[in-house]
């Protein structure tokens, strides 16, 4: 009888120290869902990959960036973490040094990633993250930068807007807003480069020397890049509280077509999809504009980014926690979910995938079930 029962004080003892060691990693970790499978089901999304990021304790995920087929997760120490889109698969892990300097932009052009870090140009080989170059530039790059087949063009911290050959990285000219205020902002391709300044300023030249291509359009306020290319169309948030759509018309001229005036100062750069700009605002939220008249759709109060649009439908995260489900035709709330484990998300304007994780790694790509 005492031997039956030493059993079954054991067993006993084994449970509650399994439930303590469970309740403890509960407690560490949280959920072991970033969103509950009954959550997704009632926001109408499903789980296309779930994944957990290599991240050390000692380091935090700070951001997710989607460019092309790969979305890329920057943690606070500068590890940069590449992963398939579509599958969730890793592709590699990569560290800038020294730890701690920050990545200014990501760019992706052709096959060829393009990131800058205090005075370096990098150019990373997007399947393997290896170094194809490194340039030390010899003077601090205030933006991310851009390119086209010929020519980098990086923004200088002495206001001035500096073009490199590609093949060689010689420098072959320089160009300045009338004020030589400091670049925020730079847009290129084969016939035209726009660049932004913290003035207000934005100017429009010929790719391959400085030569202005129409009158400078100055806001009230410093842009904040990036400007945001659609079409010949330019859209971009500025200091003096407005929205702006601006025009390049025929690269010959610009013209603004509207500007909405937001309810604060602006911090952060518009995302533009197909009909409609969605525009950060401190202390207010996320506010939807139309694309075309740039009037008021609608704003959801403490809405913080724009994850995706489908049909006619924006999936807003808000710093309370939850996920905001937004009917862009009747400008109006389908629905709430509570997303409390989310804290890192990417904003995607270009399909119907929704990427969201917390600071420790968990990565999930949703997708809206129509």
């Amino acid at each position: 009888m005492l031997k039956i029962l030493s059993g079954k004080f054991v067993l006993l003892v084994s449970f509650l120290v399994l439930c303590v060691v469970q309740t403890s990693f509960a407690s560490e970790s949280g959920s072991r869902w970033l969103v509950s499978p009954e959550l997704l089901e009632h926001a109408r999304l499903k789980t296309l990959w779930e994944n957990e990021l290599p991240i050390k304790k000692t380091d935090s995920l700070e951001q997710l960036l989607i460019l092309g087929n790969r979305i890329y997760a920057l943690s606070h120490r500068s590890y940069m973490i590449s992963l398939n889109r579509e599958k969730g698969n890793m592709i590699f892990v990569k560290s800038f040094t020294p730890a701690g300097l920050p990545i200014e932009g990501l760019n992706l052009y052709g096959d060829e990633l393009i990131s800058i870090a205090g005075s370096k140009l990098f150019e990373i080989d997007p399947e393997s993250g290896k170094d194809r170059k490194t340039l030390n530039v010899g003077f601090g790059i205030v933006c991310p930068a851009a390119r086209n087949s010929s020519y980098f063009y990086l923004g200088g911290v002495d206001g001035r807007l500096h073009t490199l050959r590609a093949n060689d990285k010689v420098q072959v000219f320089e160009a300045a807003a009338k004020n030589e205020s400091m670049i925020t902002s730079i847009v290129a391709d084969e016939t035209f480069v726009v660049f932004a300044t913290d003035a207000g300023n934005v100017v429009g030249i010929t790719p391959n020397r400085p030569r202005q291509l129409w009158p400078q359009f100055d806001a009230a306020g410093s842009i904040i890049g990036p400007m945001v290319r659609d079409g010949m169309s330019l859209f971009f948030a500025s200091k003096d509280t407005n929205v702006y759509r601006v025009d390049m018309v025929g690269l010959l001229g610009r013209r603004l077509i509207w500007k909405y005036q937001a309810a604060g100062v602006l911090e952060r750069a518009p995302r533009v999809t197909q009909e409609v700009v969605y525009q950060y605002v401190p202390h207010k939220g996320l506010t939807a504009i139309d694309k075309e008249s740039g009037t008021f759709i609608w704003s959801v109060p403490g809405g913080a980014e724009l994850l995706a649009e489908v049909k006619g439908k924006a999936y807003v995260i808000t710093k309370k926690g939850t996920l905001e489900v937004m009917d862009n035709v009747r400008a109006k709330k389908l629905y709430s979910v509570n997303f409390a484990q989310v804290s890192r998300y990417a904003a995607n304007t270009v399909d119907s995938k929704i990427y969201i994780a917390d600071q420790r790694g968990r990565i999930a790509c949703l997708q809206p079930v129509e």
